[in-house]
């Protein structure tokens, strides 16, 4: 029901991006500490987190898809686990092309980095790594991505391919839709950039700067700072987190050792741990080695606030992209014609309105519609109410 927005999941080798993919989604994939362990991405189901409405109606709801624990909604989404990048992607080095095409169907990207500085560039084993440069080298690898076809669109707009009539916007509109941008959109961003409407005007740091705000637009970034339980991460974090340089990033911290050991655990009923926790429960018998890993992983946990593997998967749909969990109401409140109750929640785009999302239950609910009934207070809703998180909605529609 929520699965059409993807993660994408990017960052080096060796950094612990397939440990992340498996935390988020206890799937099995390779994981190891060398280039390319992952050769084709990977994609998996995860999770986010949304308080379940079902409680307010002193209900208990039966999701279709996902699952409820303790009034918290696990609301699926996609998770792409893409091939390890290096310097020189975008001109085809390493696994350079296919990464960027797989990029190309995510929609927001988590950028796992080793905090730890224990891999160099190329993801070999190193000491004193400042995190700082993979930031920045994957920051660059896709301006220059964005660049490259950028300049395609603006060759072909002097060439004269196009009619006279064409703006320079249409042309980059058209050839850049693969970012899933449009000519309004960048339009905004020429606008933003103040570098003006003649591309003969433009010199190389002018559209260096046009590729890397359409970038940022289009593929917005989340930071998991991982192997955060290590000192040598907690101290270049404190570095970073509080360096003005990095302010446009969001940046969280994270253990994907930690939430792959935590889950395992509460697998094998060792523990009782629900994702994105602040705290776990000891559940079964285990040994003083065990005991003892598990509690530097709850002092961890009492540092951070969680593992961060949620928290970054949530960060990047929720306030990177601005995305609104909404469930779907019915006749009689909440359930349906087969008595289940709150059996989705959606997840739609920011300033969606009520007919929009008739439109994303289907496309003859849209076609039909009437008008909508916020299941709380019972009031009727126009189509251009802008439906907000977390909102209960029934659509009456002809069809």
């Amino acid at each position: 029901m929520s699965t059409s927005y993807r993660i994408g999941l990017v960052g080096k080798p060796s950094v612990g991006k397939s440990s992340f993919f498996n935390a988020a989604t206890m799937n099995d994939v390779p994981e190891g500490a060398y280039p390319f362990t992952t050769i084709d991405p990977s994609v998996g189901e995860a999770y986010v987190r949304v308080d379940c409405a079902a409680p307010e109606f002193d209900e208990t709801c039966t999701p279709n898809v996902g699952y409820c624990d303790d009034d918290t909604r696990f609301v699926p989404t996609k998770l792409v686990d893409v091939a390890g990048l290096i310097p020189g992607a975008h001109e085809g080095a390493g696994l350079g092309n296919q990464f960027l095409s797989d990029l190309n169907e995510t929609d927001v990207l988590v950028h796992v980095v080793d905090f730890s500085g224990q891999t160099d560039l190329e993801g070999e084993p190193t000491e004193d790594h400042d995190p700082r440069k993979d930031i920045a080298f994957l920051e660059e690898e896709l301006d220059q991505w964005y660049l490259d076809v950028l300049e395609k669109g603006i060759n072909r707009y002097e060439s004269g391919y196009t009619t006279e009539d064409d703006a320079i916007e249409e042309e980059l509109a058209e050839q850049m839709s693969a970012f899933k941008t449009n000519e309004d959109e960048i339009k905004r961003l020429i606008r933003r950039t103040d570098v003006g409407f003649d591309p003969e005007e433009w010199d190389d740091e002018d559209r260096l700067e046009l590729a890397r705000e359409i970038r940022t637009e289009t593929k917005p970034m989340v930071i998991a700072a991982n192997k955060m339980d290590t000192p040598e991460a907690q101290e270049n974090y404190e570095e970073i987190a509080n360096d003005p340089e990095y302010d446009h990033l969001t940046i969280v911290p994270c253990s994907a050792h930690a939430e792959k050991a935590l889950k395992s655990a509460d697998k094998a009923d060792v523990v009782d741990y629900r994702p994105g926790d602040a705290d776990f429960e000891i559940t079964g018998d285990i040994s003083g080695d065990q005991e003892q890993g598990l509690e530097q992983i709850r002092d961890f946990l009492s540092e951070y606030g969680a593992t961060g593997v949620q928290a970054a998967l949530e960060t990047a749909l929720f306030d990177v992209l601005g995305v609104v969990p909404v469930f779907p109401g019915g006749a009689n409140g909440l359930g349906n014609e087969r008595g289940e109750v709150l059996p989705d929640c959606y997840l739609i785009p920011p300033n969606s309105t009520a007919e929009d999302f008739a439109y994303s239950l289907h496309s003859d609910i849209g076609d039909g519609f009437l008008h909508a009934i916020d299941c709380r207070t019972n009031r009727q809703l126009g189509k251009d109410y802008e439906v907000e998180s977390r909102d209960v909605i029934e659509v009456i529609t002809t069809n």
